[in-house]
C-alpha cells in the first residue's frame, strides 16, 4: 500500500510547473476569499480570534476530507491496467489514494502554524490532539470514499456528481463560520441536524485543537462521528459486495 501511495503522490505532480506548492495555494486563495466575502462583507469577523485562523482551521481538515474522496473514487479507474493484470486485495487502492492526500494536509499544516507566530497567537498543549482528529477527518472520508469508488466503477456518472457535491459541502460545512452561529440560527433542533454532517464535529474538534475555539461541542463530535462509523460500515459492506466485478466493468 505504501507504494501506491508513494505513485500517487509522484502521479499528482507530475509535469506541474511549481508541483507540491500547489498545497499551499489552494487553502490560501480560498481563505482569502472567504475573508473577503464572509469576513468583510458578511462582518463575520466580529472580535474573537483572528478571522483567517479560524477559517484556516476549518478548511484544512475540509480539504483534507474533499480530497481523499475525490482522490479515492477515481483510484479504480485510474489503476485499471492494474487492476486486469493481477489480484491484490482492490481496498487497497482507495487506501493508498486517502494516504496520498496527507502529504497536503502536513503541508498546509506548516501554514497554519506559521500563522499562529505571525498573529502571535499562544499554542497550546491541544495541538497533540491534531493527530487524533486527522485520524477522525480520515475516517470520516473513508466511508464515502469506499462508496463512491465502488459505484464510480459501474457508474460513470459519479466522476461528475462528486466534484459537484464536494463543491456544496464546502458551503454547508462550517468552514467559513462557526458552528455556534449555526446553533444561534437554527436552534438545538436545526443544529442537531446540521450534525449530521460527518463533518462538523471533526471542523468543531479541529478548532479547538489549535484554540481559535474556547470548546468544541460534545454533541456535534457524538452526532458527526456516529454518522461518520454508519458510512463506513455502509461503504466497506458494499465495496466488498462489489469488488469482484470491479475488472468485469472496467
Amino acid at each position: 500500500m505504501l507504494l501506491l501511495t508513494w505513485r500517487d503522490i509522484l502521479v499528482r505532480y507530475k509535469q506541474t510547473v511549481i508541483g507540491i506548492l500547489w498545497a499551499l495555494i489552494r487553502p490560501v486563495l480560498t481563505v482569502t476569499i472567504f475573508a473577503l466575502v464572509f469576513g468583510r462583507f458578511a462582518k463575520l469577523d466580529a472580535g474573537g480570534p483572528p478571522y483567517v485562523l479560524v477559517v484556516l482551521a476549518g478548511m484544512l481538515p475540509w480539504y483534507f476530507f474533499a480530497s481523499a474522496i475525490s482522490e479515492s473514487s477515481m483510484s479504480m479507474i485510474n489503476n485499471s491496467a492494474l487492476l486486469s493484470k493481477s489480484y491484490f486485495p482492490r481496498l487497497l487502492l482507495p487506501l493508498g489514494a486517502i494516504l496520498a492526500t496527507l502529504v497536503d494536509f502536513a503541508i498546509s499544516l506548516c501554514l497554519l502554524f506559521v500563522l499562529l507566530v505571525w498573529y502571535h497567537f499562544p499554542m497550546s498543549p491541544r495541538l497533540l490532539c491534531l493527530p487524533l482528529l486527522t485520524l477522525a477527518a480520515m475516517f470520516a472520508a473513508l466511508g464515502p470514499g469506499l462508496l463512491v469508488t465502488a459505484l464510480n466503477v459501474r457508474y460513470r456518472d459519479f466522476r461528475y456528481v462528486v466534484p459537484f457535491i464536494v463543491q456544496i459541502g464546502l458551503y454547508i460545512s462550517p468552514v467559513g463560520f462557526t458552528s455556534s452561529l449555526v446553533a444561534e440560527r437554527l436552534g438545538s433542533w436545526g443544529f442537531t441536524l446540521y450534525c449530521l454532517n460527518p463533518m462538523v464535529g471533526v471542523i468543531e474538534g479541529f478548532r479547538w485543537c489549535i484554540g481559535v475555539a474556547d470548546q468544541a461541542s460534545v454533541l456535534a463530535i457524538a452526532i458527526s462521528g456516529s454518522v461518520s462509523l454508519v458510512l463506513l460500515v455502509i461503504g466497506l459492506k458494499y465495496f466488498k459486495s462489489t469488488e469482484a466485478s470491479f475488472a468485469d466493468y472496467i
